[in-house]
């Protein structure tokens, strides 16, 4: 063993998914092995994780870095420094951006745009038109095999899909091209039918009242009804309400292809938070009570959630502020991810083990998402043959936010204190972040799917 030189040896870190120690032997961007500690192993860099977790590289299937064409809120640069900062080596970004990602070439467009500026590797979700949802059959596994539907909208999502006919064609093309539908699953026409009656809110702590619960529950149960019909494969986000997540828990019971995903802000937030913050944590859908948050921790903690999110979807402090309904939806949150999800886990389950607790953290962030999004070949595990993209984690650091990566400069968790830190992250073998808050090259890629290589 002693003649082999690795690129990168990480000596003595513990494993989050197993527990084991052991050191990690990284050859060309890849773990080579997984050999006893103190394996005497030399490489030509060699990182210390004695005392540490390590992490398989998360993954934010959830975020808005808004390039190209909001880049007045957001940036790539900026977003994937605050991704990597927060343990994230790999982004699936959504596609209301201006231009929408409607077309295949707009994601080769987007592509372009991106690459040569990310910490990050990164995927797309294709958008739907509404106008024109058979626009999904031009789009091959490479670009994107999932796609996105808005059933309501808001400032930056003005795309809605509103019509059933080609709702229900949409869930034909989607079988047909196998690809994951993701919705934002609230109803437009409870949404106007309630506009209609009582107009806007008046203060930001009424928001919820005139975005209730009742548009995603009927949304969430026309969704299952398609799935019943057309046997597709979908993954609802954002969900709030205790009602959603029991309908969608009910039928992936059933059988039904349906998974789902909550966002930390939805697990860190409720309405009693709102004369705090105000608009601040205006959100889409709208923070709910606590005992929906209860829920959707119960989700969390008994594996019915799927996914955690960020929905990191900046804009600037002054167009937060703004008097209702003139305020976004949408604020920071990939750098605050992981941090305030374990927060979150050790306050719920004060007497777990962090194994215990990294393990459902890296479901969620790192083995769910990469199996469901065709990433599983290279990402989302600690194993040989995967990319080496590894996290140092301190379960035991308390600290608060003060570096702000994201272009926008702040942050709704200003203040808090969190509970474990990242210490370093690695994407595909070279330190992307170091706690010192030294960044590594933006040679982020474009990944190419399991499905497009052969995969299931």
């Amino acid at each position: 063993m002693g003649s082999v030189t690795y690129d990168l040896v990480v000596r003595g870190g513990r494993l989050a998914d197993s527990g084991d120690v052991r050191d990690i032997a990284v050859r060309d961007g890849v773990i080579d092995d997984l050999l006893p500690a103190r394996s005497g192993a030399v490489g030509r860099e060699e990182i210390d994780a004695s005392g540490r977790y390590v992490l398989p590289g998360l993954i934010d299937s959830h975020v808005h870095f808004r390039t190209p064409g909001l880049t007045q809120k957001e940036e790539w640069a900026f977003a994937s420094r605050a991704a990597v900062a927060g343990g994230i080596t790999t982004v699936i970004d959504m596609p209301n951006t201006k231009p929408a990602t409607f077309t295949p070439a707009d994601a080769r467009d987007k592509d372009a745009a991106v690459r040569g500026t990310s910490l990050v590797d990164y995927r797309f979700h294709a958008g739907v038109d509404p106008d024109q949802v058979d626009r999904l059959l031009d789009f091959s596994p490479a670009e994107a095999t999932s796609a996105k539907a808005f059933l309501t909208g808001h400032h930056t999502a003005p795309h809605v899909l509103r019509d059933p006919a080609r709702l229900d064609r949409l869930f034909q093309i989607a079988k047909e091209k196998r690809l994951r539908l993701l919705f934002h699953a609230e109803d437009d026409d409870v949404f106007a039918l309630l506009d209609q009656w009582q107009g806007s809110p008046p203060e930001y702590r009424d928001y919820e009242r005139f975005r209730p619960r009742t548009g995603g529950i009927v949304a969430v149960a026309k969704l299952i009804a398609l799935v019943r019909r057309h046997g597709t494969a979908i993954h609802v986000l954002h969900v709030s309400s205790r009602e959603e997540a029991d309908l969608l828990t009910a039928a992936g019971a059933a059988g039904l292809p349906v998974t789902w995903e909550v966002t930390g802000h939805h697990l860190s937030f409720t309405t009693d938070d709102t004369r705090r913050y105000g608009s601040r944590i205006r959100l889409s859908p709208a923070i709910r009570e606590q005992a929906d948050q209860d829920r959707l921790w119960e989700a969390v903690i008994n594996g019915e959630v799927s996914t955690v999110g960020s929905d990191h979807a900046p804009h600037p402090f002054g167009d937060k502020v703004q008097p209702p309904p003139d305020a976004p939806p949408g604020l920071p949150g990939v750098q605050e991810l992981l941090p305030g999800l374990f927060t979150g886990l050790r306050r719920r389950l004060p007497t777990a083990s962090d194994t215990s607790l990294l393990r459902i953290v890296t479901r969620l962030l790192a083995s769910e998402p990469a199996r469901l999004f065709g990433l599983d070949h290279r990402k989302g595990r600690i194993a040989p043959g995967l990319d080496a993209d590894l996290v140092l984690f301190d379960p035991a650091v308390n600290w608060s936010l003060t570096d702000v990566q994201a272009k926008c400069g702040w942050s709704a968790y200003a203040g808090w204190l969190f509970t474990g830190r990242v210490e370093r992250t690695v994407r595909r073998g070279e330190t992307v972040y170091a706690g010192d808050g030294t960044f590594g090259s933006p040679r982020g890629e474009w990944l190419t799917p399991a499905l497009v290589r052969g995969g299931a």
